[in-house]
């Protein structure tokens, strides 16, 4: 059996202004740092992992080093593949900025955005690449909230119909036999209660 655990990475300015990120490489913010230091001491307490493999963005980046120090271990590998899905002309914008900008259906419009389709064949690939190189292994990801959920959402598309990945959250699939099952989606239980209403309030 082998294990991927989906680590998303710690919040960042844009995400609390609500702010789209995709591609733009946008560092943690303190808030982040807090998070990330909260799922690694709590890493560092269950069962060990053989590798952990990070995507190229700097938030992610620094989340993967993070966790890394406090188990011991070094970055296994930064992977292109799991970085976040391009927003092409709506990154750096608020909703309330594009609606001002292509109106309330500028979701319909050609605006460079990579399809979600195309994402998830991007995790699926960084997936199988895992599970070739560490048969049998414990293989933490630390990628961002679109690209985990289209992932989710192809490799389990009757599991998951949507998904809303939190910051430092932990999802936690496991390949038996070739088959794929999710035993931990989204926790967040490392999270100081504390921090969660802070990021909460800036959510809304």
């Amino acid at each position: 059996m082998t294990t991927i655990g989906f680590v998303r990475h710690g919040i960042t300015d844009w995400n609390m202004q609500r702010i789209a990120q995709g591609s733009s490489d946008i560092p943690l913010n303190e808030t982040g740092r807090e998070q990330v230091r909260a799922i690694a001491e709590r890493l560092a307490q269950e069962e060990p992992w053989d590798a952990i493999i990070s995507s190229d963005l700097i938030r992610a980046r620094e989340t993967a080093e993070i966790i890394a120090e406090k188990l011991g271990m070094s970055v296994s590998r930064i992977e292109p593949l799991i970085r976040e899905l391009s927003g092409g002309q709506i990154e750096g914008s608020t909703e309330e900025e594009r609606i001002q900008k292509w109106g309330v259906d500028w979701r319909t419009l050609d605006l460079g955005m990579e399809k979600k389709e195309e994402g998830a064949k991007r995790g699926r690939e960084a997936i199988e690449a895992a599970l070739a190189k560490y048969p049998g292994k414990r293989v933490l990801m630390v990628s961002h909230g679109a690209l985990i959920g289209t992932t989710l959402k192809s490799l389990l598309p009757e599991r998951f119909t949507k998904t809303n990945l939190h910051n430092t959250s932990i999802t936690i699939l496991e390949n038996i036999e070739s088959k794929w099952e999710c035993t931990l989606y989204n926790c967040t239980k490392h999270l100081p209660e504390m921090v969660q209403e802070e990021v909460a309030g800036k959510r809304k």
